[in-house]
C-alpha cells in the first residue's frame, strides 16, 4: 500500500492517538494508590483491589484479541474501551467504598484488554510486517509523551485541587482519543494484514487460520508470555510503592511526586523506545528483553537499598529502560513467531493475558511484603521476580529454534522452513 499524502494523515493520527491513549488506557495509573491512601486505605486493601480488577481484566484480554482479529470495526473496538474506562474511573470519585472502587476497577480494566490487541491490528494493517519494528517505536515514543505530558498535567492539577481533578485531565485525553480514531481513514487499514495473514498467500493461510488449539500451546509463545509474567510481577506494584513509601515516610506531596514519577520514567521512554526500534530492526527482539529483564532487579534493589525521595529519579530511569523496551519487543515478536496463521492479535491477548496475570498478583505481592515486612523487603522482593524470566528465556531459547531465532530478528517462517527441510522439527 504506497504512502499517499492521505494515508501519512492517518499515520499522524495514529501517532496522535498513541499520544492520547496513553492516559486512558491505564485509567487513573498509580494515583488511584495515592488517593485510596489518602482515604485511609491500608498497602494490602490497595493492592488487593487492583489485584481483583487486574484478574477480571485478564478473564476477558485473550477473547478480545480474537475479537479484534476478526472484526472489521477495530477503531469502534477502541472507542468503546475509552468510553468505559472514563464512566469507570469518574465512579471511583463518586462512591469510594470497597464494593464500589472494586468494580469501577474491574470494569475499567476489562475495557482496556481490548485496546492493546485492537492498537496493534490497526498499526499492523497500516504497516505491514516489514514497517512494524519502525512504527512500534514511534507508537511507544507518542505514547510514553502523551504519558509524560498527562503526568505533569495531572500533577499540576492535583496540587492544586487534590487528585480528582486527575480525572479531568484523562477524560480530555479521552476525548482527543475519540476525535483521532475518526480521523484514521478505514481503507488504509489492510484487515487481513492487520491479524496476520499474508498478502501473497491469503488462501492458504486462511485455512491455518481456522486452527486455534496451536496457538495456546506454542512453545515459544508460551515462553514469551511467562518472561513477561516473571517481569510484570515485579514491575507493576513498583511504582504505586514507591509513591506510597514516599507519602508514608518522606510526607512529600502526593499529586506531585507521583507525576514526578510519571515524567521521569515517561521521558525515558520516549528514547528508549525508539532506540530500541532501530536495535530490533538490526539485531531482533532479544537484546530488548535481555537489557529490561535485567534493568528491574536492578531499580527494585535501588529502591530498597536508598532509603531517601531522591531513590526515584535512577529507579524511574531504569523503569524507563525497561518498559521502553518492552513496549516496542512484545507485540513485535508475537507478530514475527505467529505471522501468516492470522491470530496475531488473539496471540498478543494471549501473551498479555499471562503477561497481566504477573501484573495483577504485583500489587498484593507487593502489598503483602509492605504491610506485613517493610517498603524495602516490598522492593527486594520485586527485584527477584524478573530474575526468574530472565533465567527462562535463556534456558528455553537453546532448545527452541523458532524462538532463538525470532529473538535474533530472522523471519521465523524461513527457519521453520529450513528446519523442516533438514528434518530437525
Amino acid at each position: 500500500m504506497p504512502d499517499t499524502p492521505s494515508k501519512q494523515k492517518s499515520l499522524i493520527f495514529l501517532s496522535l492517538l498513541c499520544f492520547s491513549l496513553a492516559d486512558v488506557r491505564d485509567g487513573l495509573g498509580p494515583f488511584l494508590g495515592v488517593y485510596l491512601q489518602s482515604l485511609g486505605w491500608m498497602p494490602d486493601e490497595i493492592g488487593f483491589v487492583m489485584t481483583a480488577g487486574g484478574l477480571a481484566g485478564l478473564v476477558c484480554t485473550t477473547p478480545l484479541g480474537a475479537l479484534a482479529d476478526h472484526t472489521k470495526y477495530k477503531r469502534g473496538l477502541i472507542a468503546t474501551s475509552v468510553l468505559l474506562i472514563v464512566v469507570a474511573c469518574g465512579m471511583i470519585f463518586s462512591w469510594n467504598g470497597a464494593a464500589a472502587v472494586t468494580f469501577s476497577k474491574i470494569l475499567s480494566c476489562t475495557a482496556a484488554a481490548a485496546i492493546m490487541p485492537a492498537l496493534t491490528g490497526i498499526t499492523l494493517g497500516m504497516v505491514g510486517q516489514q514497517g512494524l519494528p519502525a512504527r512500534l517505536g514511534t507508537n511507544e515514543a507518542w505514547s510514553h509523551a502523551g504519558n509524560a505530558v498527562t503526568a505533569i498535567l495531572g500533577g499540576v492539577i492535583g496540587y492544586t485541587s487534590g487528585i480528582p481533578g486527575v480525572f479531568f485531565v484523562m477524560a480530555l485525553m479521552g476525548g482527543m482519543a475519540l476525535f483521532c480514531l475518526w480521523g484514521i481513514a478505514p481503507r488504509h487499514i489492510d484487515y487481513a494484514v492487520a491479524r496476520g495473514l499474508n498478502p501473497d498467500s491469503i488462501g492458504h493461510a486462511a485455512l491455518k487460520s481456522k486452527k486455534l488449539y496451536p496457538l495456546f500451546t506454542d512453545k515459544s509463545l508460551l515462553v514469551v508470555g511467562m518472561t513477561l509474567f516473571f517481569f510484570h510481577l515485579g514491575n507493576a506494584a513498583l511504582l504505586p510503592l514507591l509513591g506510597q513509601s514516599a507519602v508514608a515516610r518522606f510526607e512529600v506531596n502526593a499529586a506531585a511526586y507521583t507525576a514526578g514519577t510519571v515524567v521521569l520514567a515517561q521521558t525515558t521512554m520516549i528514547l528508549t523506545a525508539l532506540w530500541g526500534a532501530h536495535i530490533a530492526q538490526r539485531k531482533g527482539y532479544g537484546p530488548l528483553f535481555y537489557m529490561a529483564l535485567l534493568a528491574l532487579p536492578l531499580r527494585g534493589c535501588i529502591a530498597g537499598l536508598w532509603n531517601s525521595p531522591w531513590s526515584i529519579i535512577p529507579v524511574q530511569l531504569l523503569d524507563g529502560v525497561g518498559a521502553g523496551l518492552l513496549g516496542v519487543a512484545t507485540p513485535g515478536i508475537v507478530a514475527r513467531l505467529l505471522q501468516g496463521g492470522g491470530h496475531i492479535n488473539m496471540g498478543l491477548g494471549f501473551v498479555l493475558t499471562i503477561q497481566g496475570v504477573g501484573a495483577s498478583f504485583s500489587n498484593a505481592y507487593g502489598g503483602l511484603f509492605a504491610h506485613h515486612a517493610s517498603y524495602s523487603a516490598a522492593f527486594f522482593a520485586l527485584a527477584a521476580a524478573p530474575c526468574a524470566g530472565l533465567a527462562l528465556l535463556t534456558i528455553t531459547a537453546l532448545f527452541l529454534p523458532a524462538l532463538r531465532h525470532a529473538l535474533k530478528g530472522e523471519p521465523v517462517s524461513t527457519v521453520i522452513a529450513v528446519y523442516t527441510a533438514h528434518g530437525l522439527i
